[in-house]
This record gives structure tokens, sequence and C-alpha cells, in this order.
């Protein structure tokens, strides 16, 4: 690994904390000279690092970096050897981890990059993607229990939620499937693509991709999206890295995707569904009509109830819902 990277893994770890030149020296088995030119480099990049003579260099605990070694540093020691990918700008990580799962990818990649230029969300729509958020891709080979995959989009929206809870103390709601809401704006979306083989129709690899708009300014959004998107630090400030959310996010993960069968989350899920109780418009190719969200299922299917009192158990599709609902559901979930 080159000097660069070990320093910048060390100064990560210690972030805030001064670690002295020679001491640095001693650990990583090089000159003095090579740590002055390693970080002189990081500095160059735009690593906020203090130098201060007799007591040695020191990353900034504002630093805000997605790095492979920050990530790896904030990981519970069974993930720490996770392959991680990190770029500045990417089409789309999703696009880029099915690339690399094509040329052999180990399983469990992760791909992270600063902004998105071609983001997606379901159905194809665009997902505004600029600096400032986090936009990541988990490559998971299939699971015995990936026949019901909207049980991994769960489980991801489960693992953010309460990354994020954890992290920043806010209220994170979920609406079925795939969004995340805090004070009434849509801060997350989740999209789960599979890998198939063309002759057996048979799943190969599962892309899991969460983008969380973390501090986007909202002058980042359209007009039009502005009353439905929205950022959890859109003035900046976070008080936590993005590199430190990526970390949390998979070491809840993880353990659920090992574990899916046993549909622990599901629970935590409908905790956090703030639409179950409510009057919902159910929006499909053919048609919309209304409906009370009743419960989600041990498949992880919406169950509904139609004016007539039937009922009807949704596999997919997309719900809509009033505004005001989106605020109430700011009063929390407990």
């Amino acid at each position: 690994m080159p000097t660069r990277q070990l320093v910048l893994d060390r100064l990560e770890q210690a972030c805030g904390n001064f670690l002295s030149g020679e001491q640095l020296a001693q650990e990583l088995k090089v000159s003095r000279a090579a740590i002055w030119k390693a970080v002189n480099q990081l500095k160059k990049e735009g690593y906020p690092i203090t130098a201060v003579t007799n007591r040695g260099y020191a990353l900034d605990v504002r630093a805000d970096i997605l790095s492979e070694q920050g990530v790896r540093a904030a990981l519970l020691p069974q993930y720490n050897q996770l392959p991680i990918r990190v770029y500045k700008e990417l089409a789309s990580t999703n696009l880029q981890a099915k690339q690399l799962a094509l040329k052999g990818a180990p399983n469990q990649l992760v791909v992270l990059c600063d902004q998105q230029t071609e983001g997606r969300g379901r159905y194809e729509r665009p997902f505004v993607s600029p600096e400032g958020g986090i936009y990541m891709s988990v490559l998971l080979r299939p699971h015995p229990c990936i026949h019901e995959p909207v049980l991994l989009t769960i489980a991801a929206a489960v693992a953010v939620s309460e990354a994020l809870e954890a992290l920043c103390e806010e209220t994170i709601c979920i609406k079925w499937v795939n969004d995340l809401y805090c004070k009434g704006k849509k801060i997350c979306g989740i999209l789960t693509e599979a890998i198939t083989d063309f002759e057996s129709g048979a799943i190969n690899e599962i892309v899991l991709g969460i983008g969380i708009n973390y501090t986007t300014p909202s002058t980042a959004f359209s007009e039009e999206l502005r009353s439905i998107a929205g950022s959890l630090y859109p003035n900046g400030n976070p008080p936590v890295s993005r590199v430190r959310v990526v970390a949390e996010i998979l070491n809840r993960l993880l353990p659920m995707w090992e574990n899916l069968d046993q549909k622990q989350f599901l629970e935590k899920y409908r905790k956090r569904c703030y639409i179950l109780g409510q009057e919902v418009v159910v929006l499909s190719a053919q048609e919309s009509y209304p409906a009370r969200a009743l419960d989600i299922d041990i498949h992880g299917r919406l169950v509904v109830e139609l004016p007539d009192h039937t009922r009807q158990v949704l596999r997919n599709g997309e719900i809509s819902v009033h505004p005001t609902q989106l605020l109430a559901a700011d009063r929390g979930y407990e």
C-alpha cells in the first residue's frame, strides 16, 4: 500500500489527535521525509491536515472526504477487510458495481462516489445526485432467501434508518417500499437490482444502491423537487462525517443480509413505515385507486384495504400520500 494511503489511514484512525512525524515514520517503517511528502500530497488533495511543530499532524475532525481508509477504520472487525472502491464521480454506483461484477469483482464489494451524473431510482427515474450526498452500492452474491428480493430493500431501509438515527439523532420514517423521510422530505432512496444469467434467468448477483441527501443544499434541487426532496443537513455542519455514516450502514446491513431468512428486521420496518393505518392512493401503470394501508406481511408486501373492504396484497408498485401525513410522521414512530 502506498505511503500516502498508510498515512491517511493512521490520521483517520486518530482523527482530531496529533501524531508525530517520527511516530508515523517508525510505525510505517519509512523515512520522516516520506511522511512529510505524503502529508503534503494529502493536503493538495483537499484533506484538512494541521501540522504543528513538536506535535505532528492531525486530520481535522470536520473532514468529510470519502476514502476507503476512513470507511474501513469505522467498520466492525469482521468487516474491516471488505473490498471498497471510492470515486470522485460516476454515472451511477449501481452501474459501476454491475460492470465490476462482470469482471469478477468479489462478494460484498462496496462502491462509493462523491456525485453521480446519471443517478437513477425505480422505474428509471432520475435521482439527483450532487456533491454533499452519500452514494453507495453493495454487490451481493445470491442469498437462499433472494427469491423475495423486496426483503433486501426492506432490510436496507432499516439499516439506513438505524444508522442515521444513531449518528445524527434524527427521526427517520419509511414510505413503502424504498423511500426514507426526515422532517417531511425524502432524504434517501434505495434501488435493488439483479444481475441474471441470460439463459437460465437465475439471479447471479444483487446490486443494492443507496442514495442519501446528507449535506446537499436545497439549491441543488429544482424548484419542483424542493417540495419533495430534502437533506439532513442542507446548511452543512453535520455531526459526523460521511465515512462514519457509510461504515455504520454496512455494520448494520451486512448482518441482516447474512440472516435475511430470519426476517428479524420486519418489525422494525413496520414501526418506521408511517403509512400503516393511513389513507393512500395506490399507483400502477394501468390505474390508481384509493385504499387504506394495513400491514407489511412476512414477505415484505403491503396489505391494503379497498373502499369495499376487500383486501389486496401489493408485491410492487407505488403509494401516494397527502403531504400532511409526511409532517405527521415527524412525531416519531414509537
